[in-house]
C-alpha cells in the first residue's frame, strides 16, 4: 500500500503503519465481498486507494477546519455509506471521531459490521435505516457534529435527507464532482426550510490525478423544522 502512504502524504495525512495496515484489510475484504454482492465497480487496487480511500479522506485537505473537528472528538454520520465511503476511511485517518454509519440496504450494513469488527474500530456504529426514518429517531435528529454523504443524488435532495442529522453549528459536508456551484445555488431555498445557514464549496484535486472533486459545505443554523424530512421518497420525487 505504498501508493496510499504516498498520496495521503500528500494531502498532509500522516498515517501510521497500523492505520495502512487497516486500509489493507478493508480493501482485501471490499474485494472479497464484492464477489457475491454489488458494493463497488471500482476494484483495482490503485483505483480503489485513490478514487475511494483518497478521495474520501481528501476533504481534510481542501476543507481547513476539518482536521480541527476531527481534533475534538466530533460525532459524524455517513447518510447513504454504501460500502463504507467515505465514513470508513474517515475513521481510519481520524481515530477520534465518533462514526455513524447509516445505510438502508441491510446487506450493506452486515457487510459494515464485518468491517468494524475485523479491523477494531471503536466509537463506530453501522445503522440499517432510511435516512427519512432514522432523521426523525430521537438519538439522531438534530445530534451530530459532521454530517457527510457521497451519495448520488442532487444537493437539495441531499440537503433533505442529511440537515435534520446536523446539530446547529455543525456542517454538512456533501462530496460533488462538478457543478456544485450551480447546485449550492438551486439548494438555497431548501437549505434555508431545513435550519441551514451559511455555505460554500471548496474546489480540489486528487492528488497525481485530473480528478477534480468539490465539497459543499452547509453550515447549521436552527434545529430543522419537525416537517423535515418528508416521507420516503418524496423529497426524490418533489425537492424544496
Amino acid at each position: 500500500m505504498e501508493e496510499l502512504k504516498l498520496l495521503s502524504d500528500k494531502l498532509n495525512i500522516s498515517l501510521s503503519g497500523d492505520q495502512i495496515d487497516q486500509f489493507k484489510t478493508y480493501y482485501e475484504m471490499l474485494i472479497e465481498k464484492n464477489k457475491v454482492m454489488n458494493l463497488t465497480a471500482i476494484t483495482e487496487k490503485n483505483e480503489v486507494i485513490l478514487k475511494h480511500f483518497i478521495d474520501s479522506i481528501s476533504v481534510a485537505a481542501a476543507y481547513p477546519d476539518f482536521a480541527g473537528l476531527c481534533s475534538k472528538g466530533s460525532s459524524l454520520i455517513d447518510v447513504g455509506t454504501g460500502a463504507g465511503f467515505p465514513g470508513i476511511p474517515l475513521k481510519i485517518a481520524f481515530p477520534t471521531l465518533k462514526v455513524t454509519l447509516l445505510d438502508s440496504l441491510n446487506k450493506r450494513v452486515s457487510f459494515l459490521n464485518e468491517v468494524i469488527d475485523e479491523l477494531g474500530l471503536k466509537d463506530v456504529t453501522a445503522i440499517h435505516d432510511r435516512a427519512e426514518d432514522a432523521a426523525r429517531k430521537k438519538e439522531l435528529r438534530d445530534s451530530f457534529d459532521i454530517a457527510v454523504s457521497r451519495a448520488v443524488a442532487a444537493l437539495p435532495v441531499l440537503s433533505e435527507y442529511t440537515l435534520p442529522f446536523v446539530k446547529p453549528k455543525g456542517v454538512f459536508i456533501s462530496y460533488k464532482a462538478t457543478g456544485a456551484e450551480a447546485e449550492l445555488s438551486d439548494s438555497a431555498r431548501a437549505i434555508k426550510l431545513l435550519g441551514g445557514g451559511s455555505s460554500r464549496v471548496y474546489s480540489f484535486t486528487l492528488p497525481d490525478s485530473d480528478i477534480s472533486r468539490s465539497f459543499v459545505v452547509i453550515s447549521k443554523k436552527l434545529p430543522t423544522p419537525k416537517a423535515y424530512p418528508r416521507k420516503a421518497g418524496t423529497a426524490k420525487k418533489s425537492p424544496l
